[in-house]
């Protein structure tokens, strides 16, 4: 075991920072198209009928980008957890399935599945993981019937109190990064890197921002707008379900 050194985190963020790297792709990339994707034009037409468009193209991209970020920010904090591991434990991306981090600590096998948030699968996905544990622990003990071996399920933030689950054990925010690291103030020094790069490029990105809002809302008139400025619901409807 190496010690803690949250230069790890710095040296992560600087080479692997989706989040930082491609917001703007996100914005650049994206189409009016993409905002209507699997929308509920019958709600929104309910709660939005008296909304301005640039107000209506505002929240839309707002929703849209907000669920691009999540997947990209949950990728990179799965990424950094196997990273760090690897700086400290020695350990490694796993190549069993279902399995995304094998590493070794007081001469017991750790083999963890990584996931974003506590409350992340229903229960067949979670007795998905747990026969993945079991199948995993079988491959493992092909070559060594007396490796000790304890299953992980590793959530990047949040909290749960009662770890053990009988066949695994659950550790989330705070319980996570130290057992992955092995010191308990990792949660914490992961926001100051990260925040710090953010800021730089924040000005550049809010221009984008500022930038695709105009577009989207020349576009939303031109295509879905009378004469008279009202929205044509029918049009919009037509455009985002029409076979």
């Amino acid at each position: 075991m190496n010690n803690y050194n949250n230069e790890v985190i710095y040296q992560y963020e600087k080479n692997n920072c989706p989040f930082v790297q491609e917001r703007s792709n996100l914005l650049t990339k994206m189409k009016l198209s993409d905002l209507f994707e699997n929308k509920n034009i019958y709600l929104f037409s309910i709660n939005n009928d008296f909304t301005s468009v640039a107000t209506i193209v505002k929240k839309l991209i707002d929703e849209q980008l907000s669920s691009d970020e999540e997947k990209m920010f949950r990728d990179w904090l799965e990424g950094l957890a196997i990273f760090f591991n690897e700086k400290v434990y020695g350990g490694k991306k796993s190549g069993i399935k279902g399995i995304d981090l094998e590493f070794e600590n007081l001469n017991i096998r750790n083999i963890v599945s990584i996931k974003y948030d506590p409350n992340w699968g229903n229960s067949s996905q979670i007795e998905e993981m747990e026969n993945n544990f079991k199948a995993a622990i079988k491959t493992l003990r092909t070559s060594n019937l007396n490796l000790q071996i304890k299953c992980i399920n590793g959530c990047c933030y949040g909290k749960d109190n009662n770890p053990d689950k009988g066949t695994y054990f659950k550790y989330c925010g705070q319980r996570f990064w130290e057992f992955i690291g092995g010191n308990e103030d990792i949660y914490i020094d992961i926001i100051e890197p990260l925040r710090h790069k953010a800021k730089e490029r924040n000005e550049k990105y809010m221009e984008q921002y500022a930038q695709m809002i105009n577009k989207f809302t020349k576009e939303f008139i031109n295509l879905f707008c009378g004469n008279d400025g009202s929205i044509d619901w029918e049009k919009l409807v037509k455009y985002n379900s029409g076979k």
